[in-house]
């Protein structure tokens, strides 16, 4: 499947509201959202598997990648296109062990992780947190722009930033360098999920211009 990171969606239950988790997502992915990371530390196995079903059919209605936070089992499980692991998840290479030529993708903060991650095998490296955000609280600092452009340069792997991210300031992030955007609040609490895809979207066409130019 081909992995285009231009528009990255992680969920987040606390930020759905009334709507629900599945219609957020449903409304994203009918707006542009080409990735969709299901993210829940709180729920169970069982839980997180319900989930990740329903998910995983809407993201294939709409041609997407559905991907699943640290958890191998459970992209495993329901036959997810592939997992996101952070640093101090399951390894790079017990994940490829076991999900074979599935999508794993990795959060990096640095060059050298940025190297490491590429060596191993991963598909694609997150950049995080680029601006501080309140949804990544267990991070310390942010690694800004110029974080950006150092993993650019460590890594030939495409890079998605996180991290603080909104449509004001895309279109920076893109032009520093990397090849998309993953948000939570700025689509999973958005008041209007279509016009903040729609203003996201434009924002890093604004960017890859800007790096081309």
């Amino acid at each position: 499947m081909k992995l285009d990171l231009s528009l990255y969606l992680v969920t987040d239950p606390l930020l759905s509201g009334g709507r629900g988790v599945e219609e957020v997502c449903r409304l994203a992915l009918a707006s542009g959202v080409r990735v969709l990371q299901l993210r829940d530390k709180r729920a169970s196995t069982r839980e997180l598997i319900q989930q990740a079903t329903q998910l995983k059919e809407l993201a294939q209605k709409h041609k997407a990648v559905f991907l699943v936070n640290d958890r191998v089992d459970v992209a495993r499980a329901v036959g997810a296109d592939g997992v996101h692991l952070g640093q101090d998840d399951m390894p790079l290479a017990a994940a490829r062990e076991i999900l074979g030529d599935k999508i794993i993708g990795i959060s990096v903060q640095t060059a050298d992780e940025a190297r490491e991650a590429q060596a191993g095998g991963a598909d694609y490296l997150a950049a995080i947190v680029v601006f501080k955000a309140p949804t990544e609280t267990d991070l310390s600092g942010a690694i800004g722009l110029e974080g950006v452009r150092s993993l650019r340069s460590a890594a030939d792997l495409p890079l998605v930033a996180i991290g603080g991210i909104q449509a004001d300031n895309a279109a920076e992030v893109m032009a520093a360098g990397a090849n998309g955007v993953a948000v939570v609040s700025a689509i999973m609490a958005a008041p209007d999920v279509p016009g903040a895809c729609r203003e996201l979207l434009e924002a890093v066409d604004r960017g890859r211009r800007r790096r081309r130019g």
